[in-house]
């Protein structure tokens, strides 16, 4: 399968234009020609990820933060984020980013991420557009299946995202069982007053501040901080199976290996 049918069935799953506007996502180096048989799957092309689809000799490097956010205005192996570039290229490896595209379409991240938590009758955090009369967007707002405390959900959080921790803001202040529950993965900040406006108790989410933590739970909505790999790792066990699917018996699909970026150190 050249990459260019490749790119029309990761078009089918997460089309281009359910990115945002301030988005970079799509086809963002390599040849549309190219020969894809083998296809290493990521979160961030980092330098050991890059490394590692390079000695592995992958076709395609699929993460889901694209590599290239801003204008580069040089490619040469004096900036770290075009040498990773120039790397890719030497090595003719297409490279491949869904990101925003992937947050809002159905069954991607918002609702994997629902899913694993238990959140029923969900309804997304920030409406981006529609499919089918259907509203899509940002994160998901809905119901526990089981009422829980904030302690209680923290911890499921740890277990169903496979993490050595998390943050918790509004411990003392959001008492009692909670059922509302909001989840963004990413970066939350921004989704701080959406979540409290959706009458959610709690918000699962990432990269909050102390002030943003505070503030959210002064107005009644705990935030559980799970970090921003933490909760869109999850990006990758799905991509491989669905690739897989796509490719069949001739294709080979790997995920990086996990290096998680953020440690607790005790």
């Amino acid at each position: 399968m050249q990459c260019r049918e490749l790119l029309e069935k990761l078009e089918e799953l997460a089309p281009a234009k359910y990115a945002c506007e301030w988005d970079n996502s799509g086809f963002l180096a390599g040849r549309g020609e190219k020969e894809i048989r083998k296809v290493m799957v990521a979160l961030d092309a980092t330098d050991e990820v890059v490394e590692e689809a390079v000695h592995w000799k992958a076709d395609l490097l699929l993460t889901h933060h694209p590599l290239i956010f801003k204008a580069l205005k040089k490619v040469n192996d004096e900036d770290f984020v075009s040498r990773r570039i120039l790397k890719l290229i030497q090595a003719d490896i297409c490279y491949v980013a869904m990101h925003t595209n992937f947050d809002t379409a159905p069954g991607c991240m918002a609702d994997l991420a629902a899913e694993r938590l238990g959140i029923t009758e969900g309804r997304p955090l920030e409406i981006t557009g529609e499919k089918d009369g259907v509203f899509i967007g940002i994160g998901k707002v809905g119901q526990l299946n089981q009422a829980v405390t904030v302690e209680q959900l923290a911890r499921q959080v740890k277990e169903q995202f496979d993490l050595e921790f998390v943050t918790v803001y509004g411990l003392d202040q959001v008492k009692g069982l909670i059922s509302r529950v909001a989840v963004s993965p990413g970066a939350g900040g921004s989704m701080l007053n959406l979540g409290i406006a959706s009458g959610a108790k709690v918000m699962v989410t990432g990269d909050i501040g102390h002030h943003g933590g505070i503030d959210a739970a002064a107005q009644g909505m705990a935030v559980i901080d799970a970090g921003h790999y933490g909760l869109e790792h999850i990006f990758m066990p799905f991509m491989k199976e669905y690739l897989e699917n796509v490719l069949g018996p001739e294709g080979v699909v790997m995920t990086a290996r996990e290096t998680k970026p953020v440690r607790a150190m005790v």
